[in-house]
């Protein structure tokens, strides 16, 4: 039995969030090939359950929920309401896509209990700020894009 360490492992697609610059970005084979504005949480970054913070380090695509649903579908309890949202509003609903995400470091390893998602917003105007309750916004557009490209599975980053 020989031993592979991460770095040995061959990882074609994975997801980097950077909090600081408030963008995600899509890269094959370790090179940037796609990038989006996203909102990270008005209340920072961390990993206390409640805190509503964006917790940092490296997780999986644990779940990929909403394939096929209309651009603006409304999910409560990661099940579709059957509304189609408009833009605007003070409710941060989560719209379109999500990609439940599991913590892999030991101080993200509540995030999937917490309800961590990648999730269409519509609250489209603030991307590019901290705006979101803890999980990653991203325009409805982008994120059934992104949701199509990438596997259950997929490594995401999210760093400052």
């Amino acid at each position: 039995m020989s031993n592979i360490s991460s770095k040995d492992v061959h990882v074609p697609m994975q997801l980097r969030i950077d909090a600081t610059r408030q963008i995600l970005e899509v890269l094959r084979d370790g090179k940037v090939c796609k990038s989006y504005p996203v909102s990270t949480s008005k209340f920072g970054l961390g990993f206390e359950n409640g805190s509503n913070r964006t917790p940092l380090g490296r997780f999986v695509v644990s779940e990929k929920i909403g394939a096929g649903a209309t651009v603006g579908t409304v999910f409560k309890s990661r099940a579709p309401t059957g509304e189609i949202a408009s833009q605007g509003g003070q409710e941060d609903l989560v719209l379109t896509r999500i990609l439940w995400l599991a913590g892999l470091d030991a101080a993200n390893a509540n995030t999937r209990d917490r309800f961590i998602y990648i999730h269409g917003t519509n609250q489209e105007s603030l991307l590019g700020t901290p705006a979101s309750h803890g999980c990653v916004r991203m325009r409805n557009a982008d994120v059934a894009e992104c949701f199509d490209e990438i596997s259950e599975g997929t490594l995401v980053e999210i760093v400052v």
